[in-house]
């Protein structure tokens, strides 16, 4: 009866531990569902306005559907993206406010992005060994960047090239050039996404040497299909309507990110001493 009770309370202890982990898990998600809500609440519903103040302009929020932020960005798009001569139209009664709300949900993840990377740091770096925490430290900046490089090159280069080549194929065709409103701001906010984490090549390739999973050589001796996947991959982010010009481009680039990919794996094994507790230590 004694060992009975002895082996339920060291199940309960057990479990504890376990509860503990899952119910600071939820409190930290539920943190990071609040900054998306809030975000996308009032980028949906306010917009800003010009309040001056002896000769000092404040902006001030205020409640608007017709004038939000998000249709701020929506503009944005249409006068920086959008060549002279073609439309833009309305197919669906619906079209403007799901365009409202695709642009909405992208800055609440922009401004939710730094809150979820802080709760699940704070999570996960307990249980994190001293490399792998500079690992993660030193990937914050590269990644920043190289996402902010990818997603310029699409919004100022593919996007507007791509919208070009549409008018003067159309025009060609004798066709009305015109574009739905709702398809052109989810093209140029998922070609802007997905071009940005495809520059995120280097990085994973970068942290895969650190952890010690692929080696310098072997992406080196591999290059045909890191140069075969960047092709690949290119051509599922790319919008397929620019004859291969953009595809061929992006995937050049890709190419040279993966070369890149492969110096800097040399540079982080010819610095990298495994410490203890590092992966050399527990194979």
């Amino acid at each position: 009866m004694a060992r009975a009770e002895v082996r339920e309370e060291r199940r309960g202890a057990e479990r504890r531990p376990l509860l503990s982990h899952i119910s600071e898990l939820l409190r930290r998600l539920r943190r990071i569902l609040v900054a998306l809500g809030a975000t996308f609440f009032f980028t949906f519903a306010f917009g800003v306005r010009g309040f001056t103040l002896h000769g000092v302009t404040i902006p001030v929020p205020y409640p608007s559907i017709y004038n939000s932020i998000a249709d701020y960005v929506i503009r944005a798009f249409i006068y920086n993206e959008l060549p002279p001569g073609l439309h833009l139209i309305n197919i669906n009664p619906f079209d403007p406010l799901f365009a409202s709300f695709y642009v909405s949900f992208l800055l609440s993840l922009f401004v939710a992005i730094p809150v979820a990377v802080r709760e699940l740091w704070a999570f996960v770096s307990p249980g994190l060994y001293k490399h792998e925490k500079d690992m993660i430290k030193y990937a914050m900046l590269p990644a920043f960047a190289l996402f902010a490089s990818g997603a310029a090159f699409a919004y100022f280069i593919i996007v507007p090239f791509m919208m070009r080549f549409v008018l003067y194929y159309t025009q060609v065709l004798g066709v009305e050039p015109t574009l739905s409103l709702r398809a052109f701001v989810s093209t140029v906010v998922s070609l802007t996404i997905a071009t940005g984490v495809a520059f995120e090549y280097p990085l994973v390739m970068g942290a895969l040497t650190f952890l010690g999973v692929v080696g310098a050589r072997t992406w080196r001796r591999n290059w045909r299909w890191g140069v075969l996947g960047a092709f690949i991959v290119a051509w599922i982010i790319s919008p397929g309507t620019t004859g291969g010009v953009i595809e061929t481009t992006i995937g050049l680039i890709l190419s040279a990110l993966y070369f890149a990919g492969v110096a800097a794996a040399y540079i982080i094994e010819r610095r990298r001493r495994p410490g203890p507790g590092s992966y050399a230590d527990l194979r």
